[in-house]
């Protein structure tokens, strides 16, 4: 057919009837000079139709339950191959390791216990020169005695700007003019934690004090030797950090773990230094002791006025202390699901910026994490005790 036997409305019209039908397609863009990517087969036959009237031509019937619409396959085998491709490609950049790892050395905060112990001797038996710091003493002999002689411990209490200098010099004795290839900012405690009219200033600072700022003046400290190696930062941070469910500082550390790491990272991008965060779900660990939330979540109420006693009621506070019972069934065992993110943000040639660890984490608080606030507000509201002044 000629595009100039048709006059301009019925281009207009046949333009706008288009689905994706490769032989019109091709056709309209060399008859009709134009670009579409969709055609409908109704539209079109209704077109042709037309056309047969004006040219005296016998009009075609359609045949019966004829596809009206007729979706490109091709398109839906071209994403999952594009897709497929993502996750290969993928899967190939991160199973690249960096070389000479039994001569990189690695500082690991609250190692007494926990992640930090774990990882100290995963590490350890990776090969890698671990320099573990643990609260006290006890702790650091214990580890000692469950690694090799390469494990080297030290004495850091990280509210202390004292006891910071005397392990960075400690570091520096240890890496020399290598560096230090990483630093893993684990050490962290969860208690005082409760509703909020229930503490005190004291009570946030205690959190803040060991989870946030002492962080960040370890990270200040340490920083010149880890951009000396070109090595990486790895920040224990929370699923807590992206979902606040509850009272009190913790919350509210690991926000600000997520935002200084956010910060360093776009800072030492320029100096070849990789800075990762580490997002665990619910884990059975010191952070979740139910029984020692339990207890620090009665002495907040010891502590709260009659007036805040009043409006709670002992009811919300008995409900309180029955979820914080249930934690413990609740927090998975397996702490090497949190442990491999951290092996893999130091030994990988290509880390991931987050680590999401452990499946709650992953199907559920992540993406809570994403829906929008007024509908996380009710499932939280839904989930709690209610208070027995409530309105």
């Amino acid at each position: 057919m000629n595009s100039e036997f048709l006059s301009g409305s019925d281009k207009e019209t046949l333009v706008h009837s288009i689905s994706w039908q490769p032989r019109s397609h091709s056709w309209l863009v060399a008859n009709l000079g134009v670009e579409t990517t969709c055609v409908s087969i109704r539209n079109v036959y209704i077109f042709f139709i037309r056309i047969s009237r004006r040219s005296g031509r016998p009009e075609v019937q359609p045949r019966t339950g004829t596809n009206l619409c007729v979706p490109h396959k091709a398109m839906w085998l071209y994403l999952a191959a594009l897709v497929g491709l993502y996750y290969l490609l993928r899967w190939y950049r991160e199973r690249q390791v960096v070389s000479n790892l039994r001569d990189k050395y690695v500082f690991i905060t609250g190692c007494d216990s926990g992640f930090g112990n774990l990882l100290a001797r995963q590490l350890d038996l990776r090969g890698l020169r671990v320099l573990a710091a643990c609260l006290t003493e006890k702790g650091a002999e214990q580890l000692r005695d469950q690694t090799s002689d390469r494990l080297e411990t030290v004495i850091l209490d990280v509210t202390k700007t004292e006891s910071i200098s005397a392990a960075t010099e400690w570091v520096k004795e240890r890496v020399g003019d290598g560096g230090l290839w990483g630093l893993v900012n684990n050490a962290g405690i969860s208690i005082p934690s409760a509703p909020n009219e229930w503490l005190t200033k004291q009570d946030f600072m205690k959190i803040l004090d060991v989870n946030l700022l002492g962080l960040i003046e370890v990270t200040l400290s340490l920083l010149p030797l880890v951009r000396k190696a070109r090595g990486r930062v790895v920040n224990i941070s929370s699923i807590m950090g992206r979902v606040s469910l509850l009272g009190g500082s913790y919350c509210i550390s690991k926000y600000g773990v997520e935002a200084f790491s956010d910060s360093l990272r776009r800072e030492l991008s320029y100096f070849g230094v990789k800075v990762a965060v580490i997002e665990p779900g619910f884990f059975n660990t010191g952070v979740t002791n139910s029984e020692k939330i339990s207890r620090a979540i009665q002495e907040a109420w010891d502590q709260a006025s009659p007036e805040v006693k009043g409006i709670y009621g002992e009811k919300f506070l008995a409900s309180v202390k029955k979820s914080v019972k249930k934690l413990k069934s609740t927090c998975c065992n397996n702490l090497y699901l949190v442990t491999n993110c951290v092996e893999h943000a130091l030994t990988a040639c290509h880390p991931r910026t987050r680590y999401s660890s452990g499946w709650d984490a992953k199907l559920f608080y992540l993406p809570m994490s994403y829906m929008p606030t007024l509908l996380v507000d009710a499932m939280i509201y839904w989930m709690s005790q209610r208070p027995i002044k409530a309105l």
